[in-house]
């Protein structure tokens, strides 16, 4: 729905000022609405298609994908009290043909066990309450319903040697993360790299990204980036170009699979 709002606008030569003007919706809530962060309220998306010139059926059909937007399957329970940016990444997430995620100092979500997420989760919030951290934690563990898709989510991951070194919750806990990142790794749609601290300074080290290709055509891809200054969409084509160039790097540099996989085993060796 927010790509179709998108293209209708682009299509009327209209900037989000524009929109905003003539129809007094807040040109920060556009938008959020376009970057789907928020789904409209009835009324305001009537106001949208009716500037834009949407005729039947069309109309219908747009309206209709507001209300399955408001059906987020099994993210429901959880959706009122995680973050706004979360969930809109986790609705991108699913969608997605593709994710192609660097993590600097994270195992990538999909790819953690719950007592890694649970421990991270608390030692990045350590104010959040038991509720909040069970929450979160479920609903990380709960994304990994893209890998039981009809065509499953293609992934692939570049983790910094540094994130694998680090003892979140215990030794225990740690390598039960490492193994489990070992058995994921022998997934068809998983691939796994790690830049070793041999590689010396690379274009990862500014932080985190993750980059989502989509099925649709029409769907351009997203980059994703968290950060303690806010989280951030991006989808202009500079940005989506930049990012792309900074994950071939990356991949150059990273070891390929299989000694990924050996350094992976070797640490496992090495906490024991």
């Amino acid at each position: 729905m927010a790509a179709e709002l998108r293209r209708l606008r682009d299509e009327n030569d209209l900037t989000r000022e524009d929109v905003s003007e003539r129809t007094g919706i807040n040109a920060a809530t556009l938008y959020r609405i376009e970057t789907a962060r928020v789904r409209p309220q009835r009324r305001t998306l009537i106001a949208l298609l009716g500037e834009y010139g949407v005729g039947e059926p069309q109309a219908s059909e747009i309206l209709a994908l507001s209300r399955q937007a408001d059906e987020q399957g099994w993210l429901r329970p959880y959706h009122a009290d995680l973050p706004d940016e979360y969930t809109a990444y986790i609705s991108f997430e699913a969608e997605a043909r593709s994710v192609r995620n660097y993590e600097s100092l994270f195992i990538p979500g999909l790819l953690q066990t719950e007592d890694y997420a649970r421990a991270v989760i608390r030692g990045v919030l350590p104010t959040a309450t038991t509720k909040e951290v069970d929450q979160r934690v479920q609903a990380r563990i709960e994304r990994r319903v893209v890998f039981e898709k009809e065509r499953s989510l293609e992934l692939w991951a570049i983790v910094d040697e540094a994130t694998l070194r680090r003892m979140v919750g215990g030794p225990k806990v740690a390598t039960d993360q490492l193994n489990h990142l070992l058995a994921m790794a022998e997934q068809p749609y998983v691939t796994l790299q790690i830049i070793p601290f041999s590689a010396g300074a690379h274009p990862g080290m500014p932080g985190s990204f993750v980059l989502m290709d989509f099925p649709d055509p029409e769907d351009p891809p997203v980059v994703y980036i968290d950060s303690m200054a806010g989280d951030l969409f991006l989808e202009a084509p500079e940005d989506i170009r930049r990012y792309e160039q900074i994950f071939d790097r990356l991949r150059a540099q990273a070891l390929s699979p299989e000694s990924s996989t050996g350094l992976i085993a070797q640490l496992v060796r090495d906490i024991k």
